[in-house]
């Protein structure tokens, strides 16, 4: 049997209709955008409805409105956005752990050629790296590991220089959070090991060893996901 499609909300409708109107456009932060009752007209909506859409995009940037100016667009929160999905309950379903570490694989591995070449360029960043991997041989707590663990992601991430990237690194917590209870204390070392080899890696140029290891690093919780159920 067929079934019945969710009915979409109509600010949800006007909000992709905004934003598509600023992409077609080539619209930049600070661009004015036509007022309140010009866009309503536009899209053949009530004011009310248009703005419940506007505020959805203000929460995330998408769109400023200031008194005496009126609608322009905006600088999107990343901070906000990532806070704002880190309560999405596709990121805390344990049942099936498989999407989220996929989606980690995706975008860590992906960022590896940006980090080597930033590494050729600036010395600092495999120091920066290489400090927190010798900091993992002096841990002795789970949360201290976790930690240290989180912080050498979230560096990898920065150190690609690319910033939307680098605001989602936030989602990592979410990721730790529900698979890291899992660790043993006995799988540490295999972790610091694996940690050191793929930034000797990216520090020797070699990116496909690099994403290679990275993939294996965080595919080994597929491994420990099954133990647990």
């Amino acid at each position: 049997m067929l079934k019945t499609l969710p009915k979409r909300k109509i600010r949800d409708v006007i909000a992709e209709q905004l934003k598509s109107h600023i992409v077609s456009e080539g619209l930049v932060p600070g661009d004015k955008l036509p007022n309140e009752t010009e866009l309503a007209e536009q899209f053949g909506v009530s004011r009310l409805s248009l703005r419940e859409a506007t505020k959805a995009l203000e929460f995330l940037g998408i769109v400023e409105s200031r008194t005496g100016v009126g609608l322009t667009v905006g600088h999107i929160d990343m901070d906000r956005v990532t806070g704002h999905l880190g309560f999405h309950p596709a990121l805390h379903r344990v049942d099936d752990p498989l999407p989220l570490i996929e989606s980690r694989i995706v975008i860590e591995t992906g960022v590896l050629p940006h980090v080597a070449r930033r590494m050729s360029e600036e010395s600092s960043i495999h120091e920066t790296l290489q400090e927190i991997v010798d900091r993992f041989r002096s841990a002795r707590k789970l949360q201290q590991w976790i930690d240290l663990d989180i912080e050498f992601h979230r560096t990898l991430l920065d150190a690609s220089g690319l910033s939307p990237l680098v605001a989602f690194s936030d989602l990592l917590q979410v990721f730790f959070q529900q698979f890291r209870d899992s660790i043993k204390t006995a799988e540490w070392k295999a972790g610091i090991a694996s940690h050191q080899r793929i930034i000797d890696c990216l520090q020797q140029g070699d990116v496909q060893n690099a994403v290679a290891e990275l993939r294996d690093h965080i595919g080994s919780h597929k491994g420990r996901m099954k133990g647990r159920r």
